[in-house]
């Protein structure tokens, strides 16, 4: 695909559902990024039925002259009311503001989610080195601490995708993607470029899964995805999210295995080592990468036939 200058202008695209116990939490993050000068931000909410306006339009006021917020709000219909609608409002509005801008980024967050100082200016170089999307690893935020059994099993699934990134890189390795690295790309943490991202059409108005959507659109199109590891952002663990399928569903999981004292499965590492070896052949034919992104979705989904390895 065509060289991409590396972008040099950011908007900070948030999606919010009655979050104002959240909201303040995230501002204030973004209040103390590292990055020099104003931030601009956009905050759609929709659906609402707390005061996420109000708290919002206090922190603009608080954070006046360091943060440029944007406020949305909107109430879809019942049958469009999802994260795929909520998401493309966001990241729509924050591509207007960037209208002016030749080069310039999104970036995606959850209103839940806490980023460390240095999560805009880690992106934003992630972009110097060639990426044109760039995702943040997720951490858990301590200030919520998991149970620990349930943080024993977290541990243990952070260990598995270790190896499983190991593989890929010994098999598959990428320049724009080098090791060490992670392997989320959720929106809670997912940086692309403006342009790109009006060339994939926006956010697919999907109720679940439209950030995977979104960058295997990016994908299918050539885009280099990279997964640096000084891009992570902090995100609650709560058991009770806005999102369909979204990461309180993963963490009632982890909590109802960790309740259940049954062993977790996974699939074998032969498995995802054969995973990486048909890449790196398909990705020797003529746009190769977006064949992957276009044939790695029919694939047969592989069996979980391992169980995961936990610490003594």
């Amino acid at each position: 695909m065509a060289e991409r200058a590396a972008p040099m202008h950011l908007c900070v695209c948030v999606p919010a559902r009655n979050e104002a116990a959240r909201l303040p939490i995230l501002l204030d993050a973004l209040a103390r990024q590292d990055w020099v000068g104003p931030v601009p931000v956009v905050v759609a909410i929709n659906n609402t039925t707390d005061d996420s306006v109000q708290v919002v339009e206090s922190a603009r006021e608080r954070h006046a002259g360091r943060l440029h917020i944007a406020l949305l709000s909107s109430d879809f219909a019942p049958d469009i009311a999802h994260a795929g609608s909520a998401r493309r409002m966001a990241m729509d509005a924050g591509l207007s503001l960037m209208a002016e801008h030749d080069n310039a980024a999104l970036v995606s967050t959850d209103a839940d989610t806490r980023p460390p100082r240095a999560w805009l200016t880690s992106i934003m170089a992630a972009f110097a080195r060639g990426a044109d999307i760039v995702g943040g690893r997720i951490e858990i935020d301590m200030r919520e601490p998991l149970p620990a059994h349930a943080l024993r099993i977290r541990e243990a699934w952070d260990r598995y995708w270790m190896t499983v990134r190991a593989i890929e890189d010994n098999v598959d390795p990428q320049p724009w993607d080098p090791a060490p690295r992670h392997g989320d790309h959720t929106g809670a943490s997912l940086a692309i470029s403006a342009d790109l991202y009006r060339a994939c059409g926006g956010v697919p108005l999907l109720p679940t899964g439209e950030d995977r959507a979104l960058v295997n659109a990016a994908l299918a199109r050539g885009a280099r995805l990279a997964h640096p590891q000084d891009v992570y952002t902090y995100v609650s663990p709560r058991t009770d999210g806005r999102a369909e399928g979204g990461m309180a569903v993963a963490m009632q999981d982890l909590l109802a295995t960790a309740h259940s004292g049954s062993m977790p499965m996974a699939p074998a590492f032969n498995h995802w080592r054969a995973r990486a070896i048909w890449r790196r052949q398909l990705r020797t034919q003529p746009d190769g990468q977006a064949l992957i992104a276009q044939q790695e979705p029919l694939l047969p989904p592989m069996p979980h036939d391992m169980a995961l390895e936990m610490a003594p």
